[in-house]
Order: structure tokens, then C-alpha cells, then sequence
């Protein structure tokens, strides 16, 4: 059976708006802030987590964002845990095969506490910042900084997204849309189809 692609339809949809504005806030905010108070905050960490935590409504961007920043705190927490209990064989923090059970048990534990927590799609970000924290931020000088740091940053991208999905909703978002021309209202849409239409009639007549 064959089946017709459809053709590729150029459309900037109103999730897509609302992720950019999300993420290009944090962006903003974090830079502005590394001017005014002579800092250098990183932005990352809070547009990843705009970007992740952006749904189509506010239920959606509930349930992404709190996905992303439970799974955040929670990989945090059990990171900074297994890497403390490895610094008591390795000082240093050096890789070595010693380090194996703790990533296993580090894993074993998050799936477990985020099904009790009833958060399941936490383990995909907490696994990240679990590896991270043990393999690639294994320093004993800088571990507990950067998991309390990444999760603040989540928290922040993740905010900002409840923040936009509160004061954009779906009608005023596509108010600004079809101002803005970047989507055609109904009405402009049903007269292209019906154009078609008649359109493709006389040749339809024809064969």
C-alpha cells in the first residue's frame, strides 16, 4: 500500500514561540545581571531547562518543567551522595572501576525514588545530572557546588516557562501571532482552501 507524504508545511507554532521567549529571557536575565552586579553567571543550565520545561498549556509545562527540576534535585542529591561515599576510596576523585558500584546504586536509586515520588519522567534529567556529577564534575573541591547550582539554574528555567504560559496564554499568544503575521487567522485559511477547491474542479472536469 502506498502511502502520499504529505508535503512540508513551514509553521511557526505557538510552542515554538513560547520555548524561544522562554529560553532567550533566561538568556537576558542572566547576562543583564553578569553587567549590573559584575558576575559570570551561566545561562545554560536555566535555557535548558525553558527549553525542556515548555508545554503547549500550563498542564503541560507543569508536567515537563516539574519532570526536568524534580529529576534535577533528585540526581543532584543521590549524585552528591554516591560522590562522597567514592571520595572515601579515591580522595582524589580520579576515575577508577571502584567507581562502578556507585553509579549502579546511584541508578538503582533515583528510578526507585522517582516512582515513589511518582515523578517517572524525572529519571531521564536525574540520570544526566548523576552521571555528570560523577564522571565529568568529579572534583572534591567543586562537586556540591555544581549540583546545587544546577538545580537552582533548572528552578529558574522552569519558572520562567509557568511564568510565560500564565501571562501568554493560548488566545492572547495567537492574538500577537496573527498581529505579528507569523500565523494566518481561520478566516484567511478556509478562503485558501476554498480558492483551492475551486481551483482543482475545472481541472478534475477536464479529465
Amino acid at each position: 500500500m502506498n502511502k502520499t507524504k504529505r508535503p512540508f508545511r513551514f509553521r511557526i507554532g505557538m510552542r515554538n514561540i513560547k520555548t524561544a521567549i522562554a529560553a532567550t529571557l533566561c538568556a537576558i536575565g542572566y547576562l543583564t545581571a553578569n553587567v549590573i552586579f559584575d558576575t559570570s553567571f551561566d545561562p545554560t543550565f536555566a535555557c535548558i531547562g525553558a527549553i525542556f520545561g515548555t508545554g503547549s498549556d500550563m498542564g503541560d509545562s507543569w508536567l515537563n518543567g516539574g519532570n526536568r527540576l524534580f529529576g534535577t534535585i533528585i540526581g543532584g542529591v543521590i549524585g552528591m551522595l554516591m560522590f562522597r561515599l567514592y571520595l572515601f576510596w579515591q580522595p582524589g576523585g580520579e576515575w577508577s572501576f571502584k567507581i562502578l558500584p556507585f553509579m549502579f546504586v546511584g541508578v538503582v536509586a533515583l528510578i526507585i525514588a522517582c516512582q515513589f515520588f511518582r515523578w517517572p519522567g524525572g529519571i531521564q534529567p536525574g540520570g544526566v545530572v548523576l552521571s555528570i556529577i560523577l564522571f565529568a564534575q568529579n572534583n572534591p573541591d567543586t562537586y556540591i557546588s555544581y549540583s546545587v547550582e544546577r538545580i537552582i539554574n533548572t528552578a529558574i528555567g522552569v519558572i520562567v516557562v509557568l511564568l510565560i504560559n500564565h501571562f501568554f496564554p493560548r488566545e492572547r499568544l495567537l492574538g500577537i501571532m496573527y498581529t505579528l503575521h507569523l500565523r494566518k487567522r481561520p478566516e484567511a485559511e478556509e478562503e485558501k482552501l476554498e480558492e483551492l477547491k475551486e481551483l482543482e474542479e475545472p481541472e478534475a472536469a477536464e479529465r
